[in-house]
């Protein structure tokens, strides 16, 4: 998706019928590519400025100032961060904002998906993240999209887009690399034959 409220109401009729289009193919758009699955078996590791930090059931833990968190090739970033354990003290979300808040990862294809938004709230448990506010998420060979909201699914890459008043969700999908044609082999002349001479009798 690449536009949102920031297009302008005279914009809007012209992209109106291509947006909508784009927001309802996506969020039906089936999944070619998952997340790298060995991800979820990582360690989650983070670096910040400050932290006030907890590892007991249902608490918070609160990054403060450059936040780095990681988890295999996941990378999330930002200003500030709040990492929320559960019951079985399991990281159950992570809620990020900057400017931007940052997120990225790679499939098991090794094609990365980027997103960068004012909030991410990350579902660490279902491994989905909504990304809101100027929200922009690009796959690498697949496409960008752009809303005021989107939620990217990491287990599927399925993608749904919303926008706020008159601003519309945008997408481009960029076509399938197609192989090269193979080279016709060269063909190379025959030599020319040499005709022996006749004898005369």
């Amino acid at each position: 998706m690449t536009a949102t409220a920031r297009f302008p109401r005279a914009n809007a009729n012209r992209r109106f019928a291509a947006g909508v289009l784009a927001a309802a193919v996506l969020a039906l758009l089936p999944a070619l590519v998952s997340a790298k699955q060995s991800d979820r078996q990582q360690p989650m590791d983070y670096v910040a400025k400050s932290t006030e930090a907890f590892n007991a059931p249902n608490t918070v833990t609160t990054l403060k100032g450059s936040v780095r968190i990681t988890q295999g090739s996941l990378v999330i970033s930002g200003d500030l961060a709040k990492i929320y354990l559960d019951a079985d003290t399991q990281i159950a979300r992570v809620v990020v904002t900057g400017n931007p808040a940052h997120i990225q990862q790679l499939d098991d294809s090794g094609n990365l998906m980027t997103g960068d938004a004012a909030q991410l709230d990350y579902d660490n448990i279902h491994g989905i993240a909504v990304l809101s506010g100027h929200a922009v998420v690009k796959q690498q060979g697949r496409g960008q999209f752009e809303g005021d909201k989107l939620t990217y699914n990491t287990a599927t890459s399925q993608i749904t887009g919303e926008a706020n008043g008159d601003g519309l969700v945008h997408g481009v999908f960029l076509p399938k690399p197609r192989p090269a044609a193979a080279a016709a082999p060269a063909v190379t002349p025959a030599p020319a034959s040499s005709t022996p001479a006749q004898e005369l009798h």
